[in-house]
């Protein structure tokens, strides 16, 4: 991992930033699923009563970018739960930087652990942030700058995949697929297409949490989230296909058509509840 020159690069010139606690790199990268086209994410993490020096940050990147107007926000300028970051591109590769507060990484783990999440509003996040996304962050990611043991400390409270966890998110998301079905259901009666669309994509990610819960995985990012899931080995037999499927008959006006395929979809995941 260390000899991939962009990160190389990046390790060195942040290394030296007051407050920074621990570098990590996530994503597709991180799990190993990278395109060449993919960006990297890289999370810098720091302890709540020692925020990140976002100036001393600027000035390390400031070398580094192709563009000296990109952006390095102030801690919390984008939300909550995305709290900052950078949006960069270093020789000709998109690099992007996201705060994470050590306070709020540890509670959502220890909420996790016992069956507890939040789901969030967050720009950038249509199905929206849930709370375990930093969890799964934690579980995922490799470090690249870790000189207290943060990250490994965290790392062992993220696996095994907490049993209460599984069974929370099955409870919730399950139950919303089909009231998300029924929402657009009436919403077919008057055409209304930006709302059955919104309902056909809140049923998708939502069976999708439903299948990452019972393949014991992280779910970190609703991008793609669809797609992985099919791949699982306790998943929804042609869940790919009927995506698809569903997002043309949409896109063509088959309303009647989408709704079918959703409620087949919604059966098939009730079949595989009722056998877990």
């Amino acid at each position: 991992m260390m000899d991939d020159p962009v990160l190389v690069r990046v390790v060195e010139a942040l290394r030296a930033v007051e407050n920074l606690s621990a570098l990590v790199l996530g994503g597709s990268r991180a799990r190993g699923t990278a395109g060449p086209k993919s960006d990297y994410d890289i999370g810098l993490y720091y302890e709540p009563n020692a925020p990140l020096q976002v100036e001393a940050l600027r000035s390390a990147v400031a070398p580094l970018v192709d563009d000296p107007s990109s952006t390095v926000t102030q801690i919390g300028e984008w939300g909550p739960w995305i709290n900052g970051g950078g949006w960069l591109s270093i020789g000709g590769v998109e690099v992007d930087l996201l705060y994470r507060d050590l306070g709020g990484v540890r509670a959502a783990i220890a909420d996790a652990r016992q069956g507890r999440f939040s789901m969030n509003y967050q720009t950038g996040h249509p199905h929206g942030f849930c709370s375990t996304i930093w969890m799964g962050e934690v579980a995922i990611c490799r470090p690249l700058l870790d000189p207290f043991g943060l990250i490994a400390e965290l790392k062992s409270q993220t696996w095994p995949y907490p049993e209460a966890l599984k069974d929370a998110l099955i409870t919730r998301f399950g139950w919303e697929v089909g009231f998300a079905i029924e929402n657009a259901e009436i919403a077919a009666r008057r055409a209304e297409r930006t709302h059955i669309a919104g309902c056909a994509y809140r049923a998708l990610c939502c069976a999708a949490q439903v299948l990452f819960a019972l393949n014991g995985r992280y779910l970190i990012n609703e991008k793609g989230a669809v797609a992985e899931a099919a791949t699982y080995p306790i998943t929804i037999e042609g869940l790919a296909e009927t995506e698809a499927a569903i997002w043309r008959d949409i896109g063509g006006g088959d309303h009647e058509r989408a709704l079918d395929r959703l409620r087949a979809m919604s059966a098939s995941l009730r079949a595989i509840l009722q056998r877990a």
